[in-house]
């Protein structure tokens, strides 16, 4: 199942808890970099980029609630709900 991202006028909420705020998000990323290796054998890293990546899962950090129960809200500035019930517990 896709994960839905937000964007600029949207958000996760959790539909379990109203959670707005907390979530863990699990993600796969392919990256080419370029690596500047001196002349002892260690590794910097000057830059990188992003090739692919992907969002595999998203769950509320604080009831453990995911896949469909993790919906996508409007933001305040676009007509969405503006309180967080788990502010009290960050």
């Amino acid at each position: 199942m896709a994960v839905v991202l937000p964007d600029a006028l949207t958000r996760w909420r959790c539909g379990r808890c109203g959670n707005l705020t907390r979530f863990d998000v699990v993600r796969s990323s392919r990256l080419r970099e370029f690596w500047h290796l001196d002349l002892g054998g260690e590794v910097s890293v000057d830059e990188t980029e992003v090739v692919s990546e992907t969002v595999e899962s998203v769950t509320c950090r604080w009831c453990g609630a995911d896949g469909a129960e993790i919906e996508i809200v409007a933001r305040p500035e676009a007509g969405g709900p503006t309180d967080d019930p788990t502010a009290s517990q960050a």
